[in-house]
């Protein structure tokens, strides 16, 4: 797969197939869209040519509607190379490519840059200024500009909307497996190791404090998890707190520390990828840190049970 950063150094694409959105999360109903086109591009000897948004575009349009992302720019152009898009044209998303003028949006870019012989759309996707844009009026250039509008079946457009907003529910409900069903895969998250407190390994359970590499990025409910940890190509077992340490500290900072089984490496700096596999339970203040620390032996025993499972 090829990645674009800049429309003005784009090939000249043979019999394009377009397709357009911003698709956090790459989840089952996108990537159902996905084999669609790539689909329609074996069937015409074309490439299939996914354009996508960098932010997101309700970052600029309703900046007082907050969105947390599913998946940072990198997970989602590695999730989209493995359902088999061939290109993909990553367009910032600023004040004045959202000032486009529909007709201008059609002419002087989908038409300017990608020449294409097929856009692959739903029936509710808009665009241009005030999003005036629609798929009538892309209907209305078919012939002048000698491409074919097909229309995604409004079922499959409708079931990848609900998919997006149940996954958020769930992850924020701690609804792990359900996240993960919907999305194809575990939820994760991507951070680097930075120095912590260390109270950790005083107690015999030593963490990493992981810095999310995208501020933007979904953090799920507050508690204690059962994660896969990818370090190094390799893949660990641990367990995951993601809160406010109430038992030894009184700062409210957010923290997110995971604790590595049968691991010790000196990881300090070192990205880590970190899977969501079920949530335990809340975030607790215990009366002492022997209670603490016999708590922490039966998340790791759920947790063991949990993985071999």
């Amino acid at each position: 797969m090829a990645v674009y950063l800049d429309i003005k150094e784009l090939p000249k694409f043979h019999n394009a197939v377009l397709t357009i959105g911003t698709f956090d999360g790459v989840h089952e109903g996108h990537e159902t869209i996905l084999k669609e086109v790539v689909k329609h591009a074996k069937e015409v000897n074309g490439e299939s040519v996914l354009i996508t948004f960098e932010p997101h575009p309700r970052k600029l349009l309703f900046p007082d509607q907050p969105l947390k992302l599913l998946t940072p720019l990198h997970q989602k152009l590695l999730y989209i190379m493995q359902a088999g898009i061939e290109h993909v044209i990553v367009v910032p998303f600023t004040k004045e490519f959202a000032n486009l003028s529909a007709q201008e949006y059609i002419e002087h870019f989908l038409v300017k840059y990608f020449h294409p012989n097929s856009i692959i759309i739903g029936y509710d996707h808009h665009f241009g200024h005030d999003r005036k844009g629609d798929i009538k009026l892309l209907k209305e250039f078919e012939q002048q500009y000698h491409y074919k509008v097909l229309e995604i079946p409004a079922q499959l457009i409708d079931d990848a909307a609900v998919s997006s907003t149940k996954i958020r529910k769930a992850l924020m409900e701690g609804h792990m497996q359900e996240a993960a069903h919907m999305l194809g895969r575990p939820y994760s998250i991507i951070g680097t190791v930075v120095k912590g407190a260390q109270l950790g390994r005083t107690i015999g359970y030593p963490t990493a404090n992981i810095q999310p590499e995208d501020a933007e990025q979904l953090i799920p409910v507050n508690g204690i998890y059962t994660v896969r940890v990818k370090w190094k190509d390799n893949m660990y077992g641990g367990m995951m707190s993601i809160g406010y340490n109430p038992t030894v500290t009184d700062d409210k900072s957010l923290k997110l520390e995971v604790n590595l089984f049968d691991f010790n490496e000196d990881i300090y700096d070192h990205p880590l990828e970190i899977e969501f596999v079920a949530w335990l339970r809340s975030e607790e203040k215990f009366d002492s840190l022997e209670a603490l620390k016999e708590q922490l032996h039966r998340d790791k025993e759920n947790s063991l049970h949990i993985l071999q499972s």
